[in-house]
């Protein structure tokens, strides 16, 4: 499939709160990156080489791929082969809700692996997909829905009582939390080294360490996830940039597919357009109109 046939088809179902999307013959890269709500994806086709929180993987058509918020991973293709990939995104809030339904336990879950190989859940994936694509009725959709977790959560989820991976230390914490309330500014390497007792190189070196990310991308992956909330709430894309701390209207553009595999303007008509499919071929644009 040509680079003009790619496919790029995302809905927001407000019924049961949740991301549905479906890459087809996609060829990108995926940047180093992350994200606040919890994946559970599947590849249809093609196939993929993805490093996740340090560790390499090939996938192929039946894996099954899961990240919990703040998963750090970046993919690219094998032999140039398109994907097919289809998944759903679930906020914290939503998985909290329904993992206290399905395990009578009051704390959110966390996925012990990251890939599972020829998983039967991949069926239970695109059973969500399809159901919120067609509009079916609110039950349909929250029995599929509720089949894909109980179904992932008992095969797939750490213990409850497992202890969780370990925190960035306070410094690396306190720089975190400066880009989380100053992510519109100009900020600097010098100014993140006020902050703690590190010499550029080692502070560089030890956030890659601990976070899985360098400081710029952590920042940009920030900057990305407030110009989605601010593109939800029906911001213009180009105030979105200016509000997110992205130069122009052009680079905020670039960085935002490049994490999201849609332009802003596309991202942003899930909110407004309901389910209709997205046009084929109009997905590789680089700029808006």
């Amino acid at each position: 499939m040509s680079r003009n046939q790619e496919q790029r088809h995302v809905y927001y179902d407000h019924d049961i709160g949740i991301e549905a999307y479906q890459l087809s013959g996609v060829v990108q890269k995926f940047p180093n990156h992350f994200h606040d709500f919890y994946v559970i994806g599947f590849i249809e086709g093609g196939k993929r080489h993805l490093w996740c929180k340090g560790r390499e993987y090939d996938l192929s058509a039946g894996d099954l791929v899961l990240f919990n918020p703040r998963d750090n991973h970046y993919c690219s293709p094998i032999g140039g082969e398109p994907l097919d990939y289809r998944a759903v995104n679930i906020s914290p809030e939503i998985m909290l809700g329904a993992a206290r339904e399905i395990t009578g336990e009051d704390c959110a879950p966390r996925f012990a692996q990251n890939v599972v190989y020829q998983s039967e859940a991949a069926a239970s994936v695109g059973d969500v997909y399809d159901a919120i694509l067609s509009d079916a009725p609110k039950l349909q959709k929250e029995e599929a829905f509720f089949c894909l977790l109980e179904q992932v959560l008992q095969e797939y989820a750490a213990p409850f009582e497992s202890p969780e991976p370990p925190e960035p230390d306070e410094q690396i914490q306190k720089l975190c939390a400066y880009m989380e309330h100053h992510y519109a500014e100009n900020i600097s390497l010098d100014t993140l080294l006020s902050m703690t007792s590190f010499g550029k190189t080692y502070l560089l070196r030890s956030f890659t360490r601990q976070l899985g990310v360098s400081p710029y991308r952590y920042l940009q992956t920030i900057r990305i996830d407030k110009a989605k909330k601010l593109l939800e709430q029906g911001v213009e894309p180009i105030e979105a940039a200016g509000r997110t701390g992205f130069s122009d209207q052009s680079h905020f553009t670039n960085f935002f597919k490049s994490f999201i595999g849609l332009t802003p303007k596309q991202y942003q008509k899930i909110f407004t357009d309901g389910p209709s499919p997205a046009v084929p071929g109009e997905e590789g644009a680089e700029h808006e109109d």
